[in-house]
């Protein structure tokens, strides 16, 4: 016995099929830019900062259970000691390069610390005097690292460049307090923002690593800044500091959306996850981090694929 299917009941199941297609993209769409809490509150002290995440996926940073520390935290959100850092070390900005090294502003002692991986080897990577506190660090494509430099008291800053050899070059000195520090997915473009004055600025940056044609991307009205990262596409993800939220604002400078957190003092943020579309935020006021989806893949994650 044969079984036709009539036109009615074909029309049927792919009117089914439309709308269980339309239900699942809305839920997904629904999930992104959604914070929700991580890791523990007051698993890392009020310094947790630096969010950095691995090849593998796995998320790092500074002061787990104690000043001091680097903490590893796995995708479903264990926290546990990586390293402890020499005496009187205290980690801020962290990055990896293509080799999968990690680097850490080490602002007490005006060091950028490396360690290899798969042997836990500390080492001093490039050390100077002349920096008030290596702050926030970004990376190129060239695996140069890029170093904000605040001093506090004062309100001003400065912006170093580390060589892959650890030379130490200042870019430019007597700016506001630089914080948040990025580069461009083209790798032409370098963002520096200044906390207390609510700015961000953008230079140009040459393939040799030198900037100029400096200009104002954005400023906000209220409270202030502190990490940024980038997104694939060039968006620009600025944690918004006292007013608990994630900017992400366009390379032209136009605020697209502002993400809601749980905490109101966010430090920084990184994206991880398996296709790179997972922010992780540190939060101050909580002493852990947040996360929430994002609609495309962040630019250090991009780049370690390749």
């Amino acid at each position: 016995m044969s079984t036709r299917i009539t036109p009615f009941i074909t029309f049927t199941l792919l009117i089914i099929s439309i709308l269980f297609l339309s239900a699942s993209r809305m839920s997904v769409s629904d999930d992104l830019f959604k914070s929700s809490v991580f890791t523990p509150v007051n698993g890392f002290t009020s310094g947790v900062e630096g969010p950095a995440v691995d090849k593998a996926g796995t998320i790092y940073a500074v002061n787990f259970g104690k000043q001091g520390t680097i903490g590893q935290i796995t995708p479903t959100g264990q926290a546990s000691v990586f390293v402890e850092l020499p005496e009187g070390s205290i980690g801020n900005g962290i990055r990896f390069n293509k080799a999968g090294d990690m680097f850490i502003a080490d602002y007490p002692k005006h060091n950028i610390l490396k360690v290899v991986m798969g042997t836990k080897k500390l080492s001093v990577f490039a050390h100077e005097a002349r920096m008030n506190q290596p702050n926030d660090i970004a990376i190129d494509s060239k695996g140069r690292l890029y170093a904000s430099d605040p001093n506090w008291k004062e309100n001003t800053g400065n912006i170093w460049r580390i060589d892959t050899d650890g030379k130490v070059t200042l870019l430019e000195a007597n700016m506001g307090t630089t914080n948040g520090i990025e580069v461009s997915p083209d790798n032409k473009k370098l963002y520096v923002n200044e906390s207390a004055q609510r700015k961000v600025w953008v230079y140009d940056l040459s393939a040799s690593g030198q900037v100029s044609n400096k200009r104002l991307l954005i400023e906000f009205p209220d409270f202030g800044m502190d990490g940024m990262r980038c997104d694939a596409t060039g968006n620009l993800y600025i944690v918004r500091y006292g007013k608990g939220t994630v900017a992400k604002v366009s390379p032209a400078g136009k605020v697209i959306q502002e993400i809601t957190l749980t905490g109101q003092k966010p430090t920084n943020i990184a994206f991880g996850g398996k296709d790179g579309r997972t922010a992780y935020i540190t939060l101050q006021d909580q002493g852990n981090m947040e996360t929430f989806r994002v609609d495309t893949p962040g630019r250090e994650w991009a780049m370690q694929q390749k």
